[in-house]
């Protein structure tokens, strides 16, 4: 075992062992790992009870992610001779190891605090290890100062510092510890519900005068332009009288946070009236870190109910999958020990990344504002989507609904602002969407589709993440056609683009709390999306073919004649009208929308 070094400093004594230095009251000097500016909008408020909980998480590096990186570019490259050979849990699991050394590094440093290892809890690969302890214990450890910080718009309380210190020796063996400096306020991607009394279901049938799509060739119901339904994805997306057969082999996933229920009641409504052949079916409930369950049919989630009925809706009779994940920010200042105030993505990713099997297909129509989420975890987060990409997991984020930004015309409460101090104008993309390793989903409207206008479909371009190689073609040529100077400033022009594709995203019919209502937002866009990469999924499997896994590499090469190219619309915010919607890629609807009937045959 590796005692650790004092790195450029001279220790005063000369020790045996880092226990018994420990033991002697000897460490390393704290240097400073991370610091940041507090978000626009948040504010110190008091301090924490010295015995209030935190779930402290800290990150290993991982030295060989690189090797990871090339294994899943070369199994998602439709033209790689790998494509599909995904790999197994414990062959990632391998590839994202720490070195023991950093294990032994961090054991160390617990264990001069008297933390056992049966104190905490490490991910499979080791790269992660997961405690709980006490404020007054972390702010030694981390040597800081935590306070609560209250945001001023929405008054929502969190417990965070906006600096954190490790000894020094340890600082090439952790690449992070949160909860310290993330202000993010995770967040459903959808626009305000229309909460309409008339309860009477759209006419949809021969008699009801029908739209030609000019995507697809394929008549719509007028109907379709007030209402979205199943029957108007199938027809929109050419899916229509498409019956998956791979039923044993094939599943899909939805994401359920903060303490969103999806109804079992309100599904059966949902399905007697769209998809009676699915009625009596439901799904597999998983409850990851305590995620609670609540059918009490007041306490449905609009946000659930949306994902469910639509994903499993539209996929059915493929087998479904709801994770209730617990956690639910901000921290209640007068409770001592208050829920895990984490990102609870952290919490499902900790959680799927242990189990051999996880549904081939995921959406999650949650995120938060890409800067208020420390670069440095954003980067870990990423690459455990990628973990999941490598293993043939399809992932679907909605981007957004805010346009380029927060499209608040209010400049009093934008937070199109940069938290770098110098509060700088500037567009606003969304993490996890940004992660150049998942499938960023944006928003259309109406037949023929133009890009979505009660809300805007979040796009534009990453701080964090450069333009991945799979977008180099389609993404110089978007900025090319710009004209000089147009937001120079506001965004990278070198970042990963949002978004990658683009559904149907408002206007959607689910059932809530026993009765029907009207949604939209890019949090309808993604579990449409998804359910269409279920049937895809369906047909490479009935042709013995492995799933499709990690998609970007596929869309933007041999499967991008496969969409519908949305060039009307734009995606306003930041008090601007955003990027337009133009012929081929942009940063508002991607590649456009997808028409099941081509992308069917270039899947396999």
């Amino acid at each position: 075992m590796r005692g650790p070094s004092c790195r450029g400093l001279l220790c005063l004594v000369a020790l045996a062992s880092f226990t018994e230095s420990l033991a002697a009251g000897q460490r390393c000097p704290h240097k400073l790992k991370e610091s940041v500016n507090p978000p626009r909008g948040w504010a110190k408020h008091s301090i924490p009870p010295a015995e209030h909980n935190i779930v402290l998480r800290i990150a290993l590096p991982q030295p060989n992610f690189g090797v990871l990186e090339k294994h899943l570019y070369e199994v998602s490259d439709p033209y790689h001779p790998r494509y599909g050979a995904h790999l197994s849990k414990e062959e990632v699991d391998g590839l994202v190891a720490p070195h023991q050394e950093s294990i032994d590094a961090v054991d160390e440093w617990l264990m001069s605090y008297d933390i056992k290892e049966t104190d905490f809890v490490r991910s499979p690969a080791k790269d992660w290890v997961t405690l709980t302890l006490p404020v007054r214990l972390v702010e030694e450890m981390l040597n800081t100062t935590y306070h609560v910080w209250k945001h001023e718009g929405s008054g929502d309380s969190i417990v965070r510092t906006t600096s954190y210190s490790l000894p020094e020796n340890l600082h090439e063996h952790i690449d992070l510890v949160q909860p310290t400096t993330m202000f993010g306020q995770f967040k459903e991607m959808k626009s305000t519900i229309v909460w309409s009394d008339d309860t009477e279901a759209p006419s949809q049938s021969k008699n009801v005068a029908s739209i030609h799509n000019p995507a697809t060739g394929v008549p719509v119901d007028a109907s379709c332009n007030k209402t979205i339904t199943i029957k108007c994805l199938q027809q929109l997306y050419n899916a229509v009288g498409f019956t998956p057969t791979q039923l044993s082999k094939n599943t899909i996933g939805i994401t359920g946070y903060l303490e969103e229920f999806a109804n079992l009641q309100d599904l059966q409504s949902f399905y007697a009236e769209q998809r009676p052949d699915a009625l009596n079916s439901s799904f597999e409930f998983i409850s990851v870190k305590g995620g609670l369950n609540n059918q009490t049919l007041s306490e449905a989630g609009a946000e659930a109910n949306l994902d469910v009925q639509f994903a499993f809706g539209l996929s059915h009779p493929i087998a479904g999958t709801f994770y209730s994940t617990a956690g639910r920010p901000p921290f209640k200042p007068d409770v001592g020990t208050p829920t895990n105030t984490n990102e609870p993505y952290a919490d499902w990713l900790d959680f799927v990344l242990s189990h051999p099997n996880t549904p081939l297909t995921v959406s999650t129509s949650y995120g938060d504002h890409e800067q208020t989420v420390p670069e440095s975890y954003a980067r870990r987060t990423c690459a455990s989507f990628a973990q999941l990409g490598a293993r043939g997991v399809s992932l679907m984020f909605s981007s957004g609904d805010g346009g380029v930004g927060d499209n608040d015309a209010n400049p009093a409460t934008q937070t199109c602002f940069t938290n770098d101090g110098r509060n700088a104008t500037r567009f606003i993309p969304l993490f996890p969407a940004s992660c150049p390793f998942v499938t960023s989903v944006g928003g259309t409207q109406n037949v023929p589709e133009i890009a979505v206008s009660r809300f805007f479909s979040g796009g534009g371009f990453s701080d964090y993440f450069p333009r991945p190689w799979y977008q180099d073609k389609v993404v110089e040529k978007y900025l090319k056609a710009l004209p000089k100077g147009t937001y120079e400033g506001l965004f990278n022009p070198a970042g990963r683009g949002i978004p990658d594709v683009a559904a149907q995203g408002d206007r959607f019919r689910i059932w809530l709390r026993g009765v029907p209502r009207s949604i939209g937002g890019t949090s309808a866009s993604a579990p449409t999306f998804a359910g269409i990469v279920a049937l895809l999924n369906d047909v490479r499997l009935s042709h013995g073919q492995p799933p499709l896994g990690f998609l970007n590499p596929l869309l933007y090469s041999k499967a991008v004649s496969g969409f519908n190219d949305i060039t009307i619309g734009h995606n306003s915010g930041c008090g601007t009208t955003g990027f337009n919607c133009t012929e081929g890629w942009d940063p508002v609807t991607g590649l456009g929308t997808p028409n099941f009937g081509k992308l069917k045959k270039l899947v396999l």
